[in-house]
Order: C-alpha cells, then structure tokens, then sequence
C-alpha cells in the first residue's frame, strides 16, 4: 500500500514537473524561440503588446495608427521626420526637394541602392507607380494626394518631378506620410479598389513575415540599404481591444513593450511601477487634440457671446485632474504646442474656469439662471475618457454659475455619432482628432475652411461643416490659402498668428487637450523612441 501510494506521487510529482517547466517556458516561434527559466528571451526578437489591430496593410489604404505604425517599419517614404520631433529630412529621397518659384514643381532626386523585398529595384519608375497607385485606387487616404497632385513624372532613372494643381506650403510633409510609401510594382496593382490587405512588399528595414487575427511577425530585411536593425525582428501581439490583457501581459513580462491603448488608471499604475524601478516608461508629447465644436447653426450656440461663455467656462486643469489623471497637456489652440506656429490664443483670451467672465457674457445674450442656456454635448459612447469630461464640465458650470449655462452630456454609438456631425444634428460636439500628416495646416484646413457658405446659413461644404461648427468666415478662407501658398515660414507663421486669432474671436471650437503618449519598456530594453507620427521606429531597439 505503501509502495502504491509512494509511487503515485511519484508519477503526480513528475507530472506537476513537467508542467510547470512547460508553464514556464515561452512558446516556441517559427524560429525556435524559446525563453531561459527567468522569463529573458534567447533571441534579440523584440515583443510588442497592443490592443490596436491593423483593417490593412495596404499602403494606399492605410488611414489608422495601428497600421500606419506597422507600415512604417515595412516601407520607406521619400522623407521621413527626425526621431521625436516633426522635422523633416530626407529618406528615399536623397536630398529636401526642388521647388519652383510659383510653388507647383517639386523635383526629388530618388537614391540609387534601394531593393524592394522581392528584389525587385527601386527607381523612379516605382516611386512614380506608388504615388499613382496611392492616389488612383481610391483608398481612405488617397485624397491627401489626390484633391493636390496634378501629376506625377519619372524624369530620369532617379528624379523624380510631381507638379501640383496648387501651391500647398507642407506638401513636403504629405510625402513623409507612410501610406505614400514606395512599393514594388511587381507585387501590388493599379487600379480603383485593388488593395493587398494582409501582404506587404515594401523596401523598409524589416518584412513581413506572418499577419494573422491576433499577431504579426516582421523578420529583418538583411538586403536593407541603410543601418541594419539592433534587434534580429518583432513580434506583435494583438490583444483585441481588451486594455486588461495588454495591461497583465505587460506585468508578467509576456510582452517586452506596451503601446496603446492603456485606460488611464492602468497607465497610472504602471507609471509608479516605473517610478519603483520595475520597468520604464517613455512620455512623448502626443500630436493628437480633444476639442468641442461648436454649431453656430443651433440655439444658443448661434450667440457669439454663449459661444465665448462656454470658452471661459471650460477648466481644463480640472478635467486633466479628474478625468485625465495628469496624463495630458492643457490645449489653448486647435494647433498642439509640437509646432512653431501653435498660440495659446484661448488662454490669454479665456483663461480656464473663468467664472466671472462666462456671467457677464451669458448675461450680455440674455441668460440668467431663471432663463437658462442649455446646451446638448454628444460624444460616442464607447468613449469614457469624454464621457467623465463632459460630466466634469456639467457639474463646474452648475456649481460656478447657478444654472444660467446647462450642459447635457448626451451619448450614441460612433457610427451614429460620426455620421451625425455633418448633418448639423448635434448643437455641441465632444471629440479628438489625429493628424493625416505633421504640419500645421492639417490642424486648420480641415476644421475651418469653407468651400461653399454664406454668413446668413454657415457652411454648407467644407471642413467646417465636416467637423459640425458650420463656421463660415470668407477672411479665414483667404488666410488659409494664404499660409498653404507662404513660400517664407515667417510670412507663413505671421498667417497661422491671425488664423488662430480670428478662432479665438469667433470660438466656432473651444480646445481642451493635447494627449501625452505612454510607452511601457521592461527593464534591459535600449532605444525605444516614438515619432511625432505617433510610430515607433522598430530598428532602434535593442535588449
């Protein structure tokens, strides 16, 4: 009996071995990879933990972060911006473009050393077959080429010559978008609605490998034309949208770097992780900007002073405070402070919780706690972050000002919500906004231009009826041409000082913040960095 029960837990004892060996080893990649018993990876592979799933890797379909970010690694664009900051330089171009005196010809020398991952070669001929293919098959971002390209010419084996069908000042920035990207000829079509959604054939620093439901592989390109990788490849691993699993991956060292989309009482506590020594954490200053437009075609928001009121109400310390745990930056223009041309215009105009100022205004217009002004504030409602802002600006504007100024925080689901803006349903509006491409104007021209208007009616088609305020203004019109045609950046940053001063005046938006970006690192992870594009550059990283 004893000898029964002796070996049973011999064979339970190997058993348990056995697993928990198997439990803590890694699961073996395509390649082998495998993890020593302390969790640390044999292999320089680098791993990467996102919630944010690709719909494409199509370069001329691309129009989200997820796959923009994995885009970038894959491909080459003709600039490119220099790590961190938004200024640009040249990539597969070899040199910053020539530009004729009357702002249409861009002329681009185009390296001479470059292969795409199926050997093809790169030369003109390819730039000029992707640029065209960006802009003829009809992806989500082919309008940033397409609404200013006139035509695109190889002029020799490597120059490159695109005239466009007006002068537009930050051109040079739409060709450091990823999407523009050089791809091969040999492995990707023309024509309206033929795209390569799970393919990538590209000439960057890594290729692709493997794209599935819930995880991608990018193995080196050891045929790269400029500084091999510090690492032997990447490994991402999609968590679906599910913050938790990222947020447990990244505890238990399943994962080497957790980048978007943490809540923010996950990043908090992974901040003071960080601040204890048992990872990094790497802040960048986010270009993407959370507003409230607001419709000058609603009652009371047809009322400049109830416009301004709401402006001065806003407390954006508060929401910071409350809502955004610290991790994001008070804005006081629609421009983010990452550019020259950004002007705290709101500040010096408004301040923040401006109680005394909202009173006299709401009071100019006729409103009174007796005869409040009442104002709906809809946002999708799979967004908490502005759910929680807009409760916090409901509740200071009833504790500050008696009633006279009403929020009403309303939801519906983003599709609705997004489709409803243009049609002029919502008088008040609570959303963000990426850039398609770093430069100023891409902060502007979509949200104050107005192609058809009038004073009487608003906008009617244009940007600004797009974004919901329907503002219509013929002088901000010409100056948004006028800084899209500067041949000078201080005659240009002299426009941006105007436009930004009529925004304030006219408050069609009232800007609220900048989001910070959050990347979190294990400990022995070197070079992680993240682009202005919001990208990060996978070749820098090494363990």
């Amino acid at each position: 009996m004893f000898r029964r029960s002796l070996l049973q837990f011999f064979s339970l004892f190997l058993c348990c071995f056995f697993l928990v060996v198997g439990c803590n080893t890694a699961p073996s990649g395509e390649n082998g990879d495998t993890a020593t018993g302390n969790g640390e990876p044999t292999t320089d592979r680098i791993t990467l933990g996102t919630t944010l799933k690709p719909r494409t890797l199509d370069p001329a379909d691309a129009y989200e972060i997820a796959g923009l970010n994995i885009i970038a690694n894959l491909c080459d664009s003709l600039y490119t911006y220099k790590p961190s900051t938004t200024d640009l330089e040249p990539h597969l171009a070899t040199e910053m473009p020539a530009i004729s005196e009357d702002g249409l010809t861009y002329v681009i020398p185009i390296r001479e050393d470059v292969v795409f991952h199926d050997g093809t070669a790169l030369n003109a001929e390819a730039v000029k077959f992707s640029l065209d293919r960006f802009i003829q098959n009809g992806g989500k971002p082919s309008f940033l080429l397409a609404d200013i390209v006139d035509t695109v010419e190889a002029t020799g084996d490597y120059e490159v010559t695109i005239a466009l069908k007006q002068p537009f000042a930050a051109f040079t920035a739409l060709l450091a978008f990823a999407g523009t990207c050089a791809v091969s000829p040999e492995a990707y079509a023309l024509g309206e609605g033929e795209f390569t959604p799970n393919e990538f054939v590209g000439s960057g620093p890594y290729k692709l490998a493997a794209f599935t439901s819930d995880s991608l592989r990018l193995d080196v390109n050891e045929d790269y034309w400029g500084e091999a990788p510090n690492n032997e490849g990447v490994d991402i691993q999609i968590y679906n949208d599910n913050s938790a699993n990222l947020f447990n991956a990244f505890q238990t060292q399943a994962v080497d770097i957790a980048y978007q989309s943490l809540d923010p009482d996950q990043i908090s506590n992974l901040l003071e992780g960080a601040e204890e020594g048992q990872w990094q954490a790497i802040e960048a200053p986010g270009t993407a900007v959370s507003f409230m437009a607001l419709n000058r075609n609603q009652d009371p928001l047809d009322q400049p002073e109830v416009r301004k009121a709401v402006a001065s109400i806003v407390n954006r310390d508060l929401i910071n405070e409350r809502v955004l745990k610290g991790q994001a930056d008070p804005l006081y223009s629609l421009i983010p402070t990452s550019f020259t041309a950004y002007d705290p215009i709101f500040e010096e105009a408004y301040g923040d919780g401006n109680v005394e100022q909202a009173k006299q205004l709401l009071e100019e217009a006729g409103y009174t706690p007796d005869n409040p002004a009442v104002i709906e504030v809809w946002f999708p409602s799979g967004s908490a972050t502005r759910s929680l802002a807009a409760q916090t600006l409901q509740a200071f504007a009833e504790q500050e000002l008696e009633g006279s100024l009403q929020f009403d925080p309303k939801t519906v689901d983003g599709a609705t919500f997004f489709q409803n803006i243009k049609k002029g349903i919502y008088p008040a509006t609570m959303v963000f906004w990426y850039p398609d491409f770093l430069d100023a104007d891409n902060y502007i021209q979509p949200f104050l231009s107005c192609a058809e208007g009038s004073e009487d009616e608003g906008c009617t088609q244009g940007g600004a009826a797009t974004q919901g305020s329907f503002y219509y203004d013929e002088r901000m019109n010409e100056l948004i041409e006028a800084q899209r045609q500067a041949a000078d950046e201080s005659e240009r940053l002299e426009v941006f000082g105007e436009i930004q001063e009529r925004l304030a005046e006219d408050v069609p938006y009232v800007p609220l913040w900048q989001n910070k970006e959050y990347l979190f690192v294990q400990s022995g992870i070197e070079g992680v960095v993240m682009n202005a594009s919001q990208d990060i550059p996978f070749s820098l990283i090494e363990k």
